[in-house]
């Protein structure tokens, strides 16, 4: 296997008046914009899976991109 290495354009750093830093960003700002990478089961429907997350993270909006079918 060929081995890989890392290139980099530039480094910066974000002024942190501009957002979060991704560990220090609180739960509420994760789960208003973020993106759950789901493997759905064989069986419920995408939109019942749907149904099951908002009840869990106790949200009201949520949706797939396209079918969660395999």
């Amino acid at each position: 296997m060929r081995p890989r290495t890392l290139i980099e354009k530039d480094q910066a750093t974000t002024n942190p008046e501009y957002g979060f830093d991704p560990n220090k960003r609180p739960l509420s700002m994760h789960l208003r914009f973020g993106v759950i990478n789901l493997d759905k089961p064989p069986g419920p429907s995408s939109h019942e899976v749907v149904a099951w997350l908002k009840r869990i993270l106790e949200v009201k909006h949520a949706g797939h991109g396209g079918t969660l079918e395999a």
